[in-house]
């Protein structure tokens, strides 16, 4: 079921190559591409975990990620990664945008950039060179999920001819990889100036707080996954603590958001309530129009003023 427009997929589970909590500045570069996802709406964001997976959860639970593992992490290939992130997100939004969790250093401005471009896959490219993100459209992820051919994605993307569009980006991050830790440090300081944006966190309370971004990604994994443990593993979440939060949510609501269903021969399930979902809908509505206005106000207000260049 389609929820969202624009999902995200950040594979970082090779044991080999992937470096998820590398640090460059204060925060590991895995949280660097989480914030330039998050500060172009993209949601939801699906991590493909498999090294260090448990510090990668720790680091990133209250980032409103998805986690997905990769079970075979210890010889994997990028492209399986890259499928089981697809394939998690396949039916779920219009497009994807995709990068390796090596690759931190492209701006926010680049991937708003590339998400305004019209193409099945689009390839960023900076002197020539092509580099990542890479934004797929629905229609090609059926394609790559069942591509057998060698060379993973590249080779497949090499494979559509006419359906890649290259869009030239002033911006070298798009192929700095971890391999060169001192050009990372080098364009560390533009690259946080890339970063800076206003923050907005959408909350309901009466009282106290009730809603906020953790319960949407946890009402948000029950419609997915009809169950409430599943969801608690899938954003690093103990079980407990989830229904102590559903159990307010609905309390202050004044009506059900999840319907419970016990027992059966298929097991118990647990599932949004249609005026859950309507909820869920109207709110995630609402978050990207206070997104949109809020980067829009906050351009014309300190950028084209000149407060900030």
């Amino acid at each position: 079921m389609k929820i969202n427009r624009i999902g995200g997929v950040i594979a970082a589970a090779s044991k080999k190559d992937a470096e998820p909590l590398l640090q460059i500045g204060t925060i590991p570069i895995i949280k660097r591409i989480v914030i330039s996802f998050q500060q172009a709406g993209i949601f939801p964001i699906v991590v493909v975990t498999g090294t260090q997976e448990e510090e990668v959860k720790y680091q990133l639970s209250s980032y409103g990620v998805i986690f997905i593992p990769n079970e075979d992490y210890e010889q994997p290939e990028l492209f399986d990664s890259v499928k089981i992130g697809l394939q998690y997100l396949l039916g779920k939004c219009d497009r994807i945008v995709f990068t390796p969790v090596n690759v931190p250093m492209f701006t926010p401005d680049t991937l708003n950039h590339l998400l305004a471009s019209e193409g099945d896959i689009i390839v960023p490219s900076c002197r020539n060179q092509g580099g990542h993100p890479i934004v797929l459209s629905e229609d090609v992820v059926p394609q790559i999920i069942s591509y057998p051919g060698k060379g993973g994605l590249r080779s497949f993307i090499s494979s559509m001819g006419g359906r890649r569009t290259l869009v030239p980006v002033n911006d070298p991050g798009i192929h700095m990889t971890v391999r060169d830790c001192s050009q990372l440090e080098a364009c560390l300081a533009k690259h946080n100036q890339a970063l800076l944006h206003p923050t907005v966190q959408l909350s309901l309370q009466k009282e106290s707080v009730f809603f906020n971004t953790r319960i949407k990604l946890l009402l948000y994994l029950i419609l997915d996954t009809h169950s409430v443990r599943s969801a608690c593993d899938r954003m690093a979440l103990s079980y407990g603590k989830a229904w102590d939060m559903l159990n307010k949510l609905e309390a202050e609501a004044g009506y059900p958001m999840v319907e419970r269903k016990h027992g059966g021969r298929r097991g118990g399930n647990t599932t949004l309530t249609p005026k859950g979902l309507q909820f869920l809908r109207n709110w995630l509505l609402l978050e990207d129009k206070v997104f949109r206005f809020t980067q829009n106000e906050f351009s014309t207000l300190f950028h084209d003023s000149g407060i900030f260049t």
